[in-house]
């Protein structure tokens, strides 16, 4: 579905007050990353630098840092667990994250701790395109 000319997934996972997702995958892990809306929002992206594999991230809290053209920005993670893998592509590529944020683009993969908890704060399916609608709406992202 598209909302404000970005595409949002209804397979993911979203915080929509941060703009993150979470791709659950079959082993049990996340894939975590940045919303297409929230990188219309910011702009271009010159460095991205995610938390170190084997870190403990708290949902809410920095899972990654990002630069931006007139900003450092931390990221916050839609889920709380430790850090399994980073996505080693954006040392050098930080641009796919804004090429291809729900496929190239991804920050991290996360082995989530609390997930059954933590799920009733991420938006999925309708309620997510109402809430980002919503959003884009409110930071005139038309």
């Amino acid at each position: 579905m598209l909302i404000a000319g970005t595409e949002l997934p209804e397979d993911l996972l979203y915080l929509v007050d941060e703009q993150t997702w979470a791709r659950l995958l079959p082993d049990g892990s996340a894939r975590l990353g940045i919303t297409a809306l929230g990188l219309k929002a910011s702009g271009e992206i010159y460095m991205c630098r995610p938390k170190p594999v084997g870190e403990q991230i708290a949902q809410g809290r920095s899972m990654a840092v990002v630069e931006l053209a007139k900003s450092i920005v931390s990221v916050k993670s839609p889920l709380s667990g430790e850090v399994l893998e980073i996505n080693a592509q954006l040392a050098e590529r930080p641009e796919l994250i804004l090429a291809d944020c729900y496929g190239e683009g991804w920050l991290l993969r996360l082995g989530p701790h609390s997930l059954d908890t933590e799920r009733h704060q991420l938006l999925q399916g309708e309620a997510a395109r109402a809430a980002m609608e919503h959003y884009a709406w409110l930071n005139q992202l038309q």
